[in-house]
C-alpha cells in the first residue's frame, strides 16, 4: 500500500478553558504514534475533536484519525474521517489521494476515479494521479481513457518508467502480449533492479503460457525481495501451468497465510481450470 499522508497539526486555541486540554490530547496522540499504539492515538484524536469540535485545525486531526483507523483495518471509519476532513478543505491534495486509495481498497472504483479527477483538476501534472486513475480505467475496461492518462504521463515526463508500465499493462489487457513483453523487456534493461517490473512480466508470461520464463522472473524475486502474498500466488499459477499441483497448493496456502483474500484465490483457481 502506498504511504498514507499524515498531517502536521498546527494547534489553534478557541478558548482559554479548553486549549490546554486540546493541546494535551493532540500531543499525546503523537506520543502514541511514536510508540506504535494506534488504538491510543485514535482515542486521543477523537477526544481532541470532542474537546473543540469547531477548531479550525480539526481537518488535520480528522486526516490523521482516518489514517490511524485505516492502519487498524477500519476502512469505513477511515472513510468517514477523510470525508469529514474534505468537507472542511475540499481541495487538499493529500486528503484526496488518501481517500481515493481508500476507495480502491473498498472496491469503489468510480468514487476513486472521481477523487483522482478532482485532484488532477488541481494538479494537472501529477503523474501519480494520472497513473492510478489509468489503472482504474484499465480495470473497468475503459482502455481509451487509460491510454489518455498514460500518454499524458509521458508528455509530462518522457523519461518516466511509470507511463511505460501503464502501456505494458494496457497492451496485456488488450491481448497484445508480444507488444507488452517488448515494453517490459525494454524497461527491465533500463531499470534492472526495479523488482516490480519482473513481477509484471512474470504475470504476462503466465498469461502467454510461458511458465518457465515466468518462474525465472519469480525465482529472482524470491531471492532479491521479501516474497509477498501475490508473489506466492503468481508462483502457484506458474506451477499449476506446469502441472505441479501439490507445489502450487503450497504457494496458495502460504499466500492466504500472508493475507491474500481466500475468496479471490478461489475465483482465480476457477478461472485457471
Amino acid at each position: 500500500m502506498r504511504i498514507l499522508t499524515m498531517m502536521i497539526i498546527c494547534i489553534f486555541s478557541t478558548g482559554a478553558m479548553h486549549a490546554q486540554t486540546y493541546e494535551e490530547w493532540v500531543n499525546k496522540s503523537f506520543d502514541c504514534l511514536e510508540a506504535n499504539d494506534l488504538a491510543c492515538a485514535e482515542e486521543c484524536l477523537e477526544n481532541a475533536l470532542k474537546e473543540e469540535p469547531a477548531n479550525p485545525g480539526n481537518f488535520a486531526l480528522l486526516t490523521n484519525l482516518g489514517t490511524v483507523q485505516r492502519m487498524q483495518g477500519k476502512p469505513e471509519a477511515a472513510l468517514h474521517s477523510y470525508t469529514a476532513a474534505l468537507a472542511r478543505v475540499p481541495n487538499n491534495v493529500g486528503l484526496l489521494e488518501n481517500r481515493a486509495s481508500l476507495y480502491v481498497d473498498l472496491g469503489q472504483k468510480e468514487l476513486a476515479i472521481g477523487d483522482y479527477t478532482v485532484l488532477l483538476e488541481l494538479q494537472p501534472l501529477n503523474e501519480e494521479a494520472h497513473y492510478f486513475r489509468g489503472l482504474l480505467y484499465l480495470e473497468e475496461g475503459n482502455y481509451l481513457a487509460a491510454e489518455d492518462d498514460f500518454e499524458r504521463i509521458l508528455e509530462i515526463n518522457d523519461k518516466t518508467i511509470r507511463g511505460r508500465v501503464g502501456y505494458a499493462l494496457l497492451e496485456k489487457m488488450r491481448g497484445n502480449y508480444d507488444d507488452s513483453e517488448r515494453i517490459y523487456n525494454y524497461l527491465i534493461e533500463k531499470a534492472p533492479r526495479d523488482w516490480s517490473l519482473y513481477e509484471g512480466r512474470a504475470d504476462l508470461y503466465i498469461q502467454m503460457g510461458k511458465y518457465a520464463r515466468a518462474l525465472a522472473d519469480i525465482n529472482k524475486l524470491f531471492i532479491e525481495t521479501q516474497p509477498s502474498a501475490f508473489l506466492h500466488v503468481l508462483r502457484g499459477k506458474a506451477k499449476l501451468g506446469q502441472y505441479e499441483k501439490e507445489a502450487a497448493m503450497v504457494d496458495f496456502t502460504k499466500a492466504i497465510e500472508l493475507g491474500y483474500d481466500q475468496q479471490k484465490l478461489k475465483e482465480l483457481l476457477v478461472e485457471e481450470k
